[in-house]
C-alpha cells in the first residue's frame, strides 16, 4: 500500500528520491520522507503530501538514499510515525512496504533490552533488530533480522557508513533498475522510467546488495541470477498530457488501451489453458471483481460454460471446491489477497492465469500462464482504463469459448468506447451532485457494470453509492427512495429490457429521480425516466463498455463539481499489497 525508492551511484540522491516518490504516490499519501548517508544519516519527514512542484525544502547531502510515501497501518498519518524509521544511535534507516505481523512480540522484547520507540509502527522493530546486528556488514546484519519477521515486506536499508542499499522482499513487490554506474530500488516501474529502461523484478525471498557499481542478489544464501527485462513502458505515459486530471487523461485513453489489450491477441498456451477448461474460478478484489463478474454473466449465457467468482479477501478464510481453470485478476498483479488465492490454487493442482497489467509482477510469477493487459501506467487511484483493459482480456477469453463468434464486434469497441467519451452528462452530474445517496441498477452483465458505477461514485465523490441487481430493490432497498434519491438504471435492448422498464416505473412511483443509460434510438425509456443517457446501439460486449465509460464520466464530473480530490480520493491507495 506504501511506496518506496531507493539509490545509490553518482548522482545526488535528494531530487531523485522525492521525484520517485512523488511517481508512487498513488500508493500512498498520508506523508513521505527521506533519508540519505551524508557524513551522518539525514532524514526529512512531513506529515500530508509531496508538494505538487515535486521539490521540498530540503537538500540532504549524499548520492545513496531512500524514500517512502506511506499509506498508514499502524499509527496514526504524522511526522513521527513516517518512514524511514532509524535505530537508538541513528546509525540505520529502514524504509518499509507490507505489515510485520509480529512486531508487538518484538518491540516488548527490545523495549526489555533497552531500546527506545519513537514511533507507533511495526517498521520501527526492523530498525532497532538490525542496529542490534550490525558490526559494519549490513548485508550480513540484514539477513539476520529477516527470519524474525512474520507477515509481508519489501525493505530498503541503509546505514551511515556505507554507500550501499540492501534491499529484501517477502509477499511485497520491489523492482531494481540498472543504470550506468548507479542503481535503483522502487516499489513498481514508475520511478524508474526516467532513468533506465533495464531493470529486475526481485522475487519473494530475495535479498539484494545495492552500490553504484554492482547488483548482486541472494536466495536462501546463495548468489543468484535475476533476468534483466525491458520496459515497454515511457516517462511521457506518467504524466497528465494536458489533462485536469490523471483520471480523466485515463478514461480517455481507454479506446486505445482497448484496441491494443485486443491486439496482442491470446497465445498458444493460454488459448490451450482456456480451451481445454471444464469450469472456470476467478479470483479477484475490488473493480477486479466487477470485471470478474461481467464475465460470469457473457461466459454463461453465451458459451455455456460454468463460471465462479470469488473475493480474494474471502477466499483464504473460506476456500471453495476448486475444479478446472482459476483465473486471477489483478490490475497490479501485487493484490495480497489474490495472490494468496493464486498459491492456495496452485497447491490444489488447478491450471492457473493471470490477467495483470503489470509485466514481472508477482501473480505472472506464480500463475502457469499470463495475459498481459496494454493499459500502461494507471496513476489515478480510481481503476478506469485498467477496467476496460481487464474486460478486453476477459471477452477474448468469451469469443475464444464461441470460436470467434464476436470477432467484429469487438474489432470496432474501442470506436464505440470513443463516440461515448463525447457524451454530454451535465445534467445527471448535477442531480448526482446534490444527494446523499445514488442507487445504480441493472441485470446481467449490467448488474456487475452498476456495482462498478456505484464504486465509482463512492470513492472519488464521497457520495453514498450502492449497486444492485435491479430486481432486488424491492426486497428492501425500496424503502430508501425518495425524491431526493437518484436511482441509475442500465436499460439496453434485450431479454430483461421490459422487466427493466417495469423495474423503473415502480422506482418512479416512489419519486424517485431516474437517470437511465439506453440505446440511441430507443423511444419508450426517454418518456418514462428524468434523465437519458444514449450509448451507441451495439452488440451486448461493447454495451458493457460505453455503459461503463459513462458511469466513470458521471462519477469523475460529479466528484469535480464537489471539488474532490479526483486521483488521490482519502483513505484509499492504488495497490493493496496488505490483507
Amino acid at each position: 500500500m506504501c511506496g518506496i525508492v531507493g539509490y545509490t551511484g553518482r548522482r545526488a540522491a535528494t531530487p531523485i528520491l522525492v521525484r520517485g516518490l512523488k511517481r508512487l504516490e498513488y500508493r500512498g499519501y498520508d506523508s513521505f520522507g527521506i533519508a540519505t548517508v551524508g557524513s551522518a544519516i539525514e532524514v526529512y519527514k512531513k506529515a500530508g503530501r509531496i508538494p505538487d512542484s515535486g521539490v521540498v525544502p530540503v537538500d540532504l547531502a549524499g548520492c545513496t538514499g531512500i524514500g517512502h510515501t506511506r499509506w498508514a497501518t499502524h499509527g496514526e498519518p504524522n511526522e513521527i510515525n513516517a518512514h524511514p524509521h532509524v535505530d537508538c544511535g541513528g546509525r540505520i534507516a529502514v524504509v518499509h512496504n507490507g505489515v510485520i505481523e509480529n512486531y508487538a512480540e518484538l518491540k516488548r522484547s527490545l523495549q526489555e533490552r533497552g531500546h527506545t520507540f519513537r514511533s507507533e509502527t511495526d517498521t520501527e522493530v526492523i530498525a532497532h533488530l538490525i542496529e542490534e546486528r550490525y558490526d559494519g556488514d549490513l548485508l550480513a546484519a540484514v539477513n539476520a533480522v529477516l527470519p524474525l519477521l512474520r507477515g509481508s515486506y519489501a525493505i530498503l536499508v541503509i546505514a551511515d557508513d556505507r554507500q550501499r542499499v540492501v534491499a529484501a522482499r517477502d509477499a511485497s513487490p520491489l523492482v531494481l533498475g540498472i543504470g550506468d554506474d548507479e542503481v535503483f530500488a522502487a516499489s513498481d516501474m514508475t520511478p524508474l522510467l526516467e532513468y533506465t529502461e533495464r531493470v529486475i523484478f526481485l522475487e519473494d525471498g530475495d535479498v539484494a546488495d545495492l552500490t553504484p557499481c554492482r547488483c548482486t542478489i541472494y536466495s536462501g544464501g546463495r548468489k543468484v541470477e535475476r533476468p534483466v527485462e525491458l520496459i515497454n513502458w515511457c516517462l511521457e505515459d506518467t504524466r497528465k498530457g494536458g489533462f485536469p486530471h490523471y483520471m480523466l487523461k485515463e478514461i480517455y485513453e481507454q479506446p486505445q488501451s482497448f484496441y491494443e489489450t485486443l491486439r496482442a491477441g491470446v497465445d498458444e498456451r493460454v488459448r490451450n489453458l482456456v480451451m481445454e477448461a471444464d469450469e472456470i474460478t476467478l479470483v479477484a478484489c475490488g473493480t477486479s471483481y466487477h470485471t470478474a463478474l461481467v464475465f460470469k454473466y457473457l461466459a454463461e449465457s453465451l458459451c455455456g460454460i460454468p463460471v465462479r467468482v470469488e473475493m480474494g479477501s474471502e477466499f483464504k478464510y473460506f476456500t471453495p471446491p476448486l475444479h478446472g481453470l482459476v483465473i486471477a485478476v489483478s490490475q497490479s498483479g501485487e493484490t495480497a489477497d489474490t495472490i494468496a488465492a493464486l498459491k492456495m490454487a496452485k497447491a490444489r493442482n488447478c491450471p492457473t492465469l493471470a490477467i495483470t497489467n503489470m509485466q514481472g509482477s508477482t501473480v505472472t510469477r506464480i500463475a502457469d500462464e499470463t495475459m498481459l493487459m496494454r493499459a500502461g501506467p494507471e496513476i489515478g487511484v480510481a481503476a478506469t482504463k485498467s477496467y476496460t483493459a481487464q474486460l478486453a482480456a476477459l471477452m477474448q477469453i468469451v469469443n475464444l469459448r464461441c470460436e470467434g463468434a464476436f470477432d467484429d464486434a469487438l474489432s470496432h469497441a474501442h470506436l464505440a468506447i470513443g463516440d461515448v467519451l463525447l457524451q454530454d452528462v451535465h445534467e445527471a452530474v448535477t442531480l448526482c451532485s446534490k444527494a446523499k445517496h445514488v442507487f445504480f441498477v441493472g441485470r446481467g452483465p449490467f448488474y456487475a457494470v452498476a456495482l462498478e458505477g456505484a464504486l465509482k461514485m463512492k470513492e472519488i465523490s464521497y457520495v453514498h453509492a450502492e449497486g444492485y441487481a435491479a430486481g432486488e430493490l424491492k426486497h428492501g432497498p425500496f424503502a430508501l427512495l425518495t425524491p431526493e434519491t437518484p436511482v441509475v438504471a442500465i436499460c439496453t435492448p434485450g431479454p430483461t429490457y421490459g422487466v427493466m422498464v417495469s423495474n423503473i416505473k415502480e422506482m418512479k412511483a416512489r419519486r424517485a429521480p431516474i437517470i437511465a443509460i439506453g440505446v440511441a434510438g430507443d423511444t419508450e425509456l426517454p418518456e418514462i425516466v428524468d434523465i437519458f443517457i444514449p450509448i451507441p446501439d451495439t452488440h451486448l460486449l461493447v454495451q458493457v463498455l460505453t455503459a461503463s465509460v459513462v458511469l466513470q464520466l458521471l462519477a469523475y464530473h460529479t466528484a469535480c463539481a464537489l471539488e474532490r480530490d479526483v486521483d488521490k480520493p482519502r483513505n484509499l491507495a492504488k495497490s493493496v499489497t496488505v490483507e
